[in-house]
């Protein structure tokens, strides 16, 4: 599972294995963790996450959406 991004307490990263799925990101913060869509970004599993912490994810997700989405594809081109 290649982590992408770490900021402050969140990981975000995606699985090796799901190539086939549309462009996505997994954010982990200890025991919690959150599935988002990256095009267009849209929560897709908030996990145990409340709603405050959904909304600053997603900020950092636009924030750095070229990035995620350019790790995306150059991964999963690969393979």
């Amino acid at each position: 599972m290649p982590t992408i991004l770490r900021i402050g307490a969140y990981r975000f990263f995606f699985y090796s294995d799901e190539g086939i799925e549309p462009p996505h990101v997994h954010v982990r913060s200890g025991s919690k963790t959150a599935k988002f869509w990256l095009e267009p970004i849209k929560l897709q599993k908030g996990g145990r996450f409340n709603k405050r912490e959904l909304n600053q994810i997603q900020r950092i997700i636009k924030e750095h959406q070229a990035e995620l989405l350019e790790e995306w594809y150059g991964y999963f081109s690969k393979n």
